[in-house]
C-alpha cells in the first residue's frame, strides 16, 4: 500500500464543444454525472476535488464539491492535473474525467491495486487502441515534474502523448467499456445517459 494520500480529481473543466451542452451537468439517476463520478471516487478516494476553470467555479452543480481552479489555460486537461499537484504535491492523484458514464468503483480499485511503486504514471490500456487511458489514470506525487517538461518545452501539452513518451506503466481493463466516453449528442444517446437526458 501506498505510504501517501491519494485524492481523487474529477476533470470537469472543459467546454463540452462538440457535445454543445455541459458535460458534467449531464442527468444521472436523479442527480448529475458530476455528482455520480464524484460519489464513484469517494469510494476510492482519500478526498475528492473537482476541478473547474476560473469562470465556472460558482456554477452552483460544481458549487457542491470542494473545487480546485485551473492555475493554467490554453494545455487542455493538463491544466486542471497540474492545478491540483501544485495545491497538493505530497499526494498522489487519481485523475478521471467527468465524461465516463459506464466507470465503476470495480475499475478504480483495480487501478489503485495495481499501480506501480516505482514508476510516475499507472493508466489502463484502452481497449479500443491499447494507448494509454490518461483521463483515468494515477499520477504519483513528483510526476508533475515530467508534464511541466512537456509542456515548458512545447513538446505537447497532450496527455496521451505525455504517458505514450514517459515511463507509464499500463494495465488492462477489467471492464471493457468503463473508459467509453461521450463527447457527442450521438454518443450520450447510445450510452447510459442517452435515456435520462
Amino acid at each position: 500500500m501506498p505510504d501517501k494520500p491519494t485524492y481523487g480529481l474529477v476533470l470537469a473543466g472543459g467546454e463540452s464543444r462538440r457535445m454543445g451542452r455541459d458535460k458534467a451537468l449531464l442527468p444521472r439517476d436523479g442527480t448529475s454525472q458530476l455528482a455520480h463520478i464524484t460519489a464513484v471516487l469517494e469510494k476510492v478516494a482519500d478526498r475528492v476535488f473537482v476541478s473547474t476553470r476560473n469562470e465556472q467555479q460558482g456554477e452552483a452543480e460544481r458549487s457542491r464539491f470542494a473545487q480546485i481552479v485551473d492555475r493554467y489555460s490554453d494545455i487542455g486537461p493538463i491544466a486542471g492535473i497540474l492545478s491540483a499537484m501544485d495545491e497538493y504535491p505530497e499526494v498522489d492523484w487519481l485523475v478521471v474525467a467527468c465524461d465516463l458514464p459506464n466507470i465503476d468503483v470495480a475499475t478504480l480499485r483495480y487501478l489503485l491495486d495495481n499501480r506501480s511503486t516505482e514508476q510516475p504514471f499507472t493508466a489502463f490500456r484502452s481497449s479500443n487502441d491499447g494507448l494509454p487511458e490518461p483521463l483515468c489514470a494515477l499520477y504519483v506525487s513528483g510526476s508533475d515534474a515530467i508534464i511541466r517538461q512537456f509542456v515548458n518545452d512545447d513538446i505537447t501539452v497532450c496527455p496521451r502523448k505525455i504517458l505514450i513518451r514517459s515511463d507509464t506503466h499500463l494495465i488492462e481493463q477489467p471492464n471493457p467499456v468503463a473508459l467509453d466516453n461521450i463527447n457527442t449528442p450521438d454518443d450520450l444517446e447510445n450510452s447510459v445517459l442517452g435515456t435520462a437526458s
